[in-house]
């Protein structure tokens, strides 16, 4: 029997080609899981362009893909439209057993002194405060099912380590950690866990302009030349791929990690190793 046969997932910022969320949506789906593939669907405004975000095409191709899915616009920046995600999965899929807050804005790279307030508000309300709210919207409707559940947040080497360019982005994801130690712990009762996945680069659409960026800010003949330097530094000597997070929020969100709450977990061929 696959893993999550029977249940209900949710995976925000899960619609975009080739990104972490959409490997995350199709594994959890080819192990069984009904799942609701959400994102942004439409630029908002300067801090979410239409080429950084998941479009309602996109996301219904992706959804169109997988055995049982459906799609529900949701920016995580708001409370509002996060509880209505989680009603969605209970309404159209009859519950809600698996939450993963993948949405993130890692687009927004800029040395320290030239950071704005909207800069900086953006990157904390999605990658922060939205997965604030969804781990209260997804807990909310767990604890009155009264079946425990699973929510992952995905962090980043980011969490751990710091990054020039990446203020708001590092400082979000080390918040991310505080976040969940101490939500684990009310919600461990209700037999809900609540973990980190902490991958290093993956060279999805937005960490192929982050190659880009960074190749720049460090000097490197290409970009080339960059991902080389990167992967000699890994002891397993290449970046990350989608697949490697994707099995990780599995694995997390499955019944050998029920007893595994408050973590997280790198996912980093060995560059992160504490």
């Amino acid at each position: 029997m696959r893993r999550f046969e029977g249940k209900v997932a949710v995976v925000t910022g899960s619609g975009r080609r080739n990104g972490l969320g959409e490997a995350i949506a199709m594994t959890l789906a080819a192990e069984g899981a009904a799942v609701v593939v959400s994102d942004i669907g439409a630029s908002r405004d300067a801090t979410t362009p239409g080429a950084m975000i998941g479009a309602t095409g996109e996301m219904a191709a992706i959804a169109g893909e997988l055995a049982n899915a459906s799609t529900c616009v949701c920016d995580v920046r708001d409370p509002v439209q996060v509880r209505a995600l989680a009603a969605h999965a209970v309404e159209v899929h009859g519950g809600l057993d698996i939450w993963v807050n993948n949405a993130g804005i890692g687009y927004i790279m800029k040395p320290l002194m030239e950071v704005t307030p909207e800069d900086w508000r953006a990157v904390i309300d999605v990658n922060l405060s939205g997965c604030f709210w969804g781990i209260q919207a997804a807990a909310e409707v767990m604890i009155r099912q009264g079946r425990g559940g699973r929510i992952v947040n995905i962090a980043s080497q980011a969490a751990k380590s710091g990054f020039p360019h990446a203020q708001a982005y590092t400082a979000s994801k080390h918040g991310l950690v505080g976040l969940t130690r101490s939500a684990a712990i009310e919600l461990g009762p209700h037999g809900i866990t609540l973990n980190n996945v902490c991958p290093n680069h993956v060279t999805t659409g937005l960490g192929a302009w982050q190659n880009e960026y960074f190749a720049k800010v460090v000097g490197a003949a290409s970009v080339e030349a960059y991902l080389e330097a990167m992967a000699n530094r890994i002891p397993m000597r290449r970046p990350g791929l989608p697949q490697d997070t994707a099995d990780a929020v599995a694995f997390l969100c499955s019944d050998e990690a029920k007893y595994i709450t408050a973590e997280s977990l790198n996912v980093s061929g060995g560059e992160e190793p504490h």
